[in-house]
């Protein structure tokens, strides 16, 4: 799995490097994976200035530091809380960028209503937050924490590449 995960990892990080800017990731269905996949990248402590999963009430308090304020009308699994989470794992870290996944790997469908292989992606960075939405169509657990961590280091890379186009054109 982190085989499939290292090359777009080394993508994202060659432009972190390039621009000297860090990112912070707030894993969820994924476990990890996220993080994992960009620490595959020698030198990787010059852009990632690390994360956690956030596959909790309690474990979402202590990494991300969010207020219940902050949080009211939230549900998981949703662009919208991947966005807050973006935001906050970014703030919390002191990162150029955050990202941040929630999602319902399976087999069956997240406590919250979401069915297994949907995963909602942020990326949040200087000037913007962005999210998607993947679906894998499948249910099998295995299959979608990879293909969720495959989805959301690309969405990284696309992001990073946007923003560069958007700075190198003045906008």
């Amino acid at each position: 799995m982190l085989n499939d995960l290292a090359p777009v990892a080394a993508r994202a990080g060659a432009i972190l490097v390039e621009r000297r800017q860090t990112v912070a990731v707030a894993d969820g269905a994924t476990g990890g994976l996220i993080l994992a996949g960009l620490l595959t990248v020698p030198g990787a402590t010059r852009f990632c200035r690390g994360g956690g999963v956030v596959y909790s009430l309690r474990g979402r308090d202590v990494l991300l530091g969010l207020s219940r304020d902050e949080l009211a009308g939230m549900e998981s699994v949703t662009e919208r809380y991947a966005r807050v989470q973006a935001e906050a794992i970014r703030d919390r870290f002191g990162a150029d960028w955050g990202i941040a996944e929630s999602g319902a790997a399976g087999p069956d469908q997240h406590p919250r209503g979401a069915p297994a292989g949907r995963s909602c992606i942020a990326v949040s960075g200087p000037s913007l937050c962005v999210s998607m939405t993947f679906e894998s169509g499948t249910n099998d657990r295995i299959v979608n924490m990879g293909a969720f961590a495959q989805a959301a280091l690309a969405f990284l890379v696309d992001t990073l590449e946007s923003a560069g186009e958007a700075t190198a054109a003045g906008v």
